[in-house]
């Protein structure tokens, strides 16, 4: 937390007009361990934040109101697969990679072009995907510690 930051400010995913912010990632992911080396990386290469979900509802809950510039998805979450956030996402415009350990060809047909990344994959692997799906973190001075 910032000294003397707007509570605008230290809303998570929240855009100021004008601002140049940090990207934001919103992480769904219900392995503890998975989420926290998924969170500690991207802070450590200039995330400003990251959200993480274990089950779809809450993440669908907190786009209620935030936006984050891209998402990681496991396929199996606490609640089910993650195939009604997809679409939610999709709808919203945010771009997302599936990061699990189902095979591609177990997933529905309406996240077939999703990239898609089988777990553990390296870190380097993980950053190329996040860039692809969106060009924008090209130019956010991310390889910091790619």
């Amino acid at each position: 937390m910032r000294i003397g930051a707007s509570d605008a400010e230290l809303v998570p995913g929240h855009r100021t007009p004008g601002a140049s912010p940090q990207p934001t990632c919103m992480i769904l992911e219900d392995q503890m361990l998975i989420a926290l080396s998924l969170e500690a990386y991207l802070e450590e290469i200039g995330f400003g934040a990251c959200e993480t979900f274990a089950s779809s509802a809450e993440a669908l809950e907190w786009l209620g109101s935030c936006t984050p510039t891209v998402a990681i998805l496991d396929f199996s979450l606490t609640d089910g697969p993650c195939t009604t956030l997809a679409r939610t996402l999709r709808e919203r415009g945010v771009p997302f990679v599936i990061y699990s350990g189902h095979r591609r060809d177990t997933a529905p047909p309406e996240l077939r072009d999703v990239p898609w990344l089988s777990k553990p994959c390296d870190r380097p692997a993980l950053l190329a995907a996040l860039t692809r799906v969106a060009p924008g973190l090209a130019g956010a001075d991310l390889l910091r510690a790619a």
